[in-house]
């Protein structure tokens, strides 16, 4: 089954952004292999969206899940597993998709995104490519790169911050993370899992 937006929610993005919708129905047997991430998923991710009511105060799951590991290893694929074992919607974005070249045009569709999962809940936001959006910051990074960042991470802590609210970010890159990036999100890598 597909979702599509409401048309009262198409004024937060321009015509150019696509946004993938989608509630399917996958089962953990048809991500192949992954054994460990599955197990470790079902675990952190999936019991606790399904139980809301026993996983509270200390028990409380983490809000963002970040997947790291090869291209190719089924990060992507997990996700909608997730997604779908946890009867929520899932937003499959590109980080280059949360860029535009207008300026604050960014940070607004990152607020978008978030405010359209926060219609949708439950709701699973997979975001591939992250390291690109949350890389280091520097001195020759542009300004609205900054704001991007600025705002990603300003939601990503309203989604912590609101235990009621079920809503996850599974974040997805190819990379070895650094330390800032991954501070923000529970790490399973998929290169251990493989093995």
């Amino acid at each position: 089954m597909c979702y599509t937006v409401d048309p009262e929610d198409i004024y937060f993005f321009p015509y150019s952004f696509r946004l993938c919708l989608s509630q399917q129905d996958i089962g953990w047997s048809d991500v192949a292999g992954l054994d460990g991430a599955k197990k470790a998923l079902r675990e952190i991710v999936v019991l606790p969206f399904k139980r809301p009511d026993m996983f509270k105060g200390i028990r409380a799951p983490p809000k963002g899940v970040l997947l790291f590991g090869p291209p190719g290893t089924g990060k992507t694929m997990i996700g909608r597993c997730v997604a779908s074992q946890c009867n929520a919607t899932f937003f499959n974005i590109s980080a280059s998709s949360l860029t535009s070249k207008w300026v604050g045009e960014g940070e607004k569709l990152v607020r978008a995104l978030f405010s359209i999962a926060r219609l949708k809940l439950p709701s699973v936001i997979f975001i591939d490519e992250v390291d690109s959006l949350l890389s280091s910051r520097s001195e020759t990074e542009h300004e609205s790169s900054r704001r991007i960042k600025t705002e990603f991470l300003v939601q990503l802590d309203g989604v912590a911050t609101n235990a009621d609210e079920r809503l996850l970010v599974l974040a997805a890159t190819n990379r070895y993370v650094t330390s800032k990036i991954a501070i923000h999100f529970y790490l399973l890598s998929f290169a251990e899992s493989l093995q």
